[in-house]
């Protein structure tokens, strides 16, 4: 999405850009594009989430999945995907669809129409409106990533399925158990789509640079293409600065203990697991998240394309 188009401008499906038309399409190819993504990859979360709370649990990552799939079957690979597709498809609707609201408004206030102001500060915008829009959607995702990772980490899993996971869990621990995992959650997801939106915007454009056409100049499979490169490339770059985060989410929401305040509970942890424990499943997550950020752009772009929106970047 340009931010400097003006408002009046129309693509073919008529919906006029920056309208509630516009934010609500772009709300829902965030649905589309994230929800059904992490679920796919749910045998790989299960991995990395039990190795995160017990790295001697399997010797690797394929040994893992076999293990489970000889000893429990194939069903329980999908372990937490009912919260998983719930969760991320709330966050996918917050994060996409306010990252192209902040984007535009941030732009608006801090530049007008003054194109070139606009390419100056175009990197703390991207910042900013991924940092609002990230801490918004994890407000939605915060209960259905607790009842995911418990479900995963607990064995056998303490819930037959997300409905029966959240009426034991507020139950036994009330529903601010739900949200205990909050703070590590923002402190992953935030730095994640900072990086996730800033560096896909950054490398789609010097993507763009490289080519011999300009981009509208292109088709729209060329375009799609571009968007799937950057989208890979950003997503390396997100699993190495949120991983730390992620493998605290892990080890809290696995927890009983909430009689601590989450500084206490993260010190306590890390004097357990020490530094190099913040790195543990690190090469699945960053093949998982890669393979993510590249299908949710190449998704997310795709659905744009589709109802005659713009590709992003």
């Amino acid at each position: 999405m340009s931010t400097t188009t003006p408002p009046e401008v129309k693509p073919s499906t008529g919906i006029t850009l920056y309208t509630p038309e516009f934010y609500a399409a772009c709300t829902l190819g965030g649905i589309v594009a994230c929800g059904p993504t992490h679920s796919s990859v749910t045998p790989l979360d299960l991995i990395k989430c039990r190795l995160q709370v017990n790295p001697k649990l399997y010797p690797g990552n394929l040994a893992g999945i076999k293990t489970i799939y000889t000893k429990e079957g194939f069903g329980k690979l999908f372990t937490g995907v009912g919260a998983t597709f719930i969760g991320y498809s709330l966050q996918g609707a917050g994060k996409y669809g306010g990252y192209e609201f902040f984007k535009h408004t941030y732009t608006k206030a801090l530049c007008g129409d003054d194109i070139a102001k606009f390419r100056k500060h175009r990197t703390g915008i991207y910042l900013m409106a991924s940092a609002t829009a990230e801490f918004l959607a994890d407000l939605m995702l915060c209960p259905f990533e607790a009842i995911k990772v418990k479900q995963q980490t607990t064995m056998p899993s303490f819930s037959r399925g997300l409905l029966d996971g959240m009426k034991k869990t507020i139950k036994t621990d009330g529903i601010a158990s739900l949200y205990k995992g909050l703070v590590p959650l923002w402190c992953r997801q935030i730095p994640y789509t900072m990086v996730k939106f800033t560096s896909f915007e950054r490398i789609v454009e010097t993507i763009y640079s490289y080519l011999p056409r300009p981009k509208d100049q292109m088709s729209t499979l060329q375009q799609i293409g571009v968007s799937f490169t950057g989208g890979y490339l950003a997503g390396i770059l997100c699993a190495i600065i949120s991983h730390p985060a992620d493998v605290m989410v892990s080890k809290i929401n696995n927890e009983k203990k909430m009689g601590q305040t989450m500084a206490q509970a993260s010190k306590r942890i890390y004097k357990q697991i020490g530094f190099s424990g913040l790195w543990v499943g690190l090469p699945v997550r960053i093949f998982m998240i890669g393979t993510l950020t590249s299908f949710q752009w190449l998704i997310y772009d795709s659905f744009k394309v589709t109802v005659g929106l713009p590709t992003t970047g």
